[in-house]
């Protein structure tokens, strides 16, 4: 056959597609596209979380506190003692304690080693700079505030339980055959004790949104420091009519309330604890909010 019509014969014809076909054993990359959510900026948060190495430090050094704090004031309670003391502490409604305001005695060191626990996962991550990185991740930015507040609050408010609850059963034999002796049967033992897990994870969440709104590790420990130990203390400088009337409004003296047995004549009731430390937390949380969607990094 001549070379032209060789030639000829090799051109495409006038409906052949010139395009090379593909070929169907080649593999496909196919493009998937991840979608940002709550359910998995919870994930991320939760991930984080648990990769800090000061996580497991702090609740183990808070729950810690909270069990040995009361089960030494329950070994070492004395009725005379109690008799010749001052003031009550927190979980007790007068001079006299009860086996509960014992058992939450270490309620007071264990708030700062939780508070300060939600401080370090908001405000570290502006230390390092990983802030960057996340809100590139989470653009919307609100999402990343709600996830850190919902995974440390809900095990802090576990674990602690779970740790006034261990106090006060380790307290127990000490306080065999004293009148202030109780079961967790009594009458609103189990509510004051899991009232004292629920005040500490409020107090974690609190430790977050000042974390946010301080953007400094150190600052936002001083705020929690100063809102929740020393704020009550410069209060009693006010005149007596002033301090009577604030006092039970400020935030540890309302969460105190929380996880009293009995209700003070000069404080609030449980429930009204509650909501008035719930509305401080709020408040912060707010102010974090509205800082994290107005402001740059």
């Amino acid at each position: 056959m001549p070379a032209t019509a060789l030639r000829r014969n090799r051109r495409p014809g006038k409906h052949q597609n010139l395009s090379a076909a593909p070929d169907p054993k080649t593999p496909t990359t196919p493009t998937t596209k991840y979608k940002v959510t709550g359910i998995r900026v919870l994930r991320s948060e939760w991930s984080k979380f648990w990769t800090l190495r000061s996580t497991l430090i702090t609740l183990g050094v808070a729950v810690f506190l909270l069990v040995l704090f009361g089960a030494i004031a329950s070994y070492t309670y004395s009725p005379d003692a109690v008799a010749t003391s001052g003031p009550p502490g927190p979980g007790s409604s007068s001079g006299d304690s009860n086996a509960v305001s014992l058992a939450v005695t270490g309620v007071s060191f264990a708030q700062l080693a939780i508070g300060v626990l939600g401080v370090l996962l908001a405000a570290g991550e502006y230390s390092t700079g990983m802030i960057r990185s996340t809100l590139a991740a989470v653009p919307r930015r609100l999402p990343v505030l709600w996830s850190k507040a919902a995974v440390i609050g809900p095990i802090a408010l576990v674990l602690t339980t779970l740790g006034a609850l261990a106090a006060f059963q380790l307290g127990t034999p000490g306080l065999d055959g004293e009148k202030i002796a109780l079961s967790l049967g009594d009458d609103g033992v189990l509510r004051s004790l899991a009232g004292a897990g629920l005040y500490l994870g409020l107090v974690a969440v609190f430790g977050v949104a000042l974390g946010v709104l301080l953007r400094n590790s150190a600052g936002a420990i001083a705020a929690l420091v100063g809102v929740l130990l020393i704020l009550p203390g410069l209060a009693s400088l006010l005149p007596d009519s002033w301090y009577d009337t604030l006092s039970p409004y400020f935030p540890s003296n309302a969460g105190s309330a929380v996880y009293a047995l009995h209700q003070s004549s000069d404080a609030l009731s449980p429930g009204a604890g509650l909501a008035v430390f719930a509305g401080w937390v709020a408040l912060t949380l707010a102010g974090a909010a509205y800082r994290l969607v107005k402001t740059d990094v």
